[in-house]
């Protein structure tokens, strides 16, 4: 008996690499299912269907069958309406991509998220600025996790953050307050005010949101390095 093809879904690829010699593997984020391993059949042939569907940052409808931690890829079709990324949208994309990748569990589906996922490459793509961008995805990304951050109230006290008071920030708790003492990561309680609304405007804001958004995600990570941000720190140094 045939195995059974699943619902074809909405999603995106994260990333692929080639398998033996004419096939893919690809990683895909799909709206319901979540995070997944794919090998696409002869994806890698000069006639093959796939061959100019599966690329990352399109939308795309995608079914599947078979068990275990690969499915095989039963079709791909492209969703259109999504502009290519290009220069530092698509090194953004990559980074957006990386973290999904080693932060979602498998096979977990995050609708909101993804939702969000699509909002931040139509935001890339027409170039509006790249910062507030990423903040507001991995703010996303945190909270579907269950690690949503706490920011408007002192998680020692449970006093609301006052704009004109230094804080220490603990990824597994959130801000508290400095008494004179010297935290391992400290920060302005505007800042974290301005980030709950996702404000920008401020480039100090600017500027501390993304220190506090990196300890943070790098305390997720286990501290483990991201090759998106190597290559871009490598690209500014050209």
């Amino acid at each position: 008996m045939a195995e059974r093809r699943s619902e074809s879904q909405e999603a995106y690829v994260l990333h692929s690499w080639p398998y033996r010699e004419t096939s893919l593997m690809v990683e895909v984020f799909a709206r319901t299912t979540g995070r997944l391993t794919l090998v696409a059949r002869g994806a890698r042939r000069p006639r093959s269907v796939l061959r100019g569907v599966l690329m990352a940052f399109q939308p795309l409808a995608l079914a599947w069958f078979g068990k275990g931690e690969v499915r095989t890829l039963a079709k791909a079709e492209w969703g259109g309406g999504q502009p290519l990324l290009k220069g530092e949208a698509l090194l953004c994309g990559f980074y957006l991509n990386e973290l999904m990748i080693k932060l979602l569990p498998r096979e977990d589906g995050h609708d909101l998220l993804y939702d969000r996922y699509a909002e931040a490459l139509r935001r890339l793509a027409a170039a509006e600025p790249s910062a507030p961008i990423l903040r507001a995805f991995e703010k996303s990304l945190l909270s579907e996790l269950g690690y949503e951050m706490l920011l408007d109230r002192d998680a020692s006290s449970g006093e609301s953050i006052c704009s004109g008071d230094r804080y220490t920030y603990d990824p597994e708790r959130g801000p508290v307050r400095l008494n004179g003492a010297e935290g391992l990561f400290e920060i302005d309680g505007k800042t974290l005010l301005a980030l709950s609304r996702d404000d920008y405007s401020d480039p100090s804001t600017l500027a501390q949101s993304k220190a506090l958004m990196r300890w943070i995600i790098n305390h997720r990570l286990d501290y483990k390095p991201l090759e998106s941000r190597r290559i871009f720190k490598e690209l500014l140094e050209l």
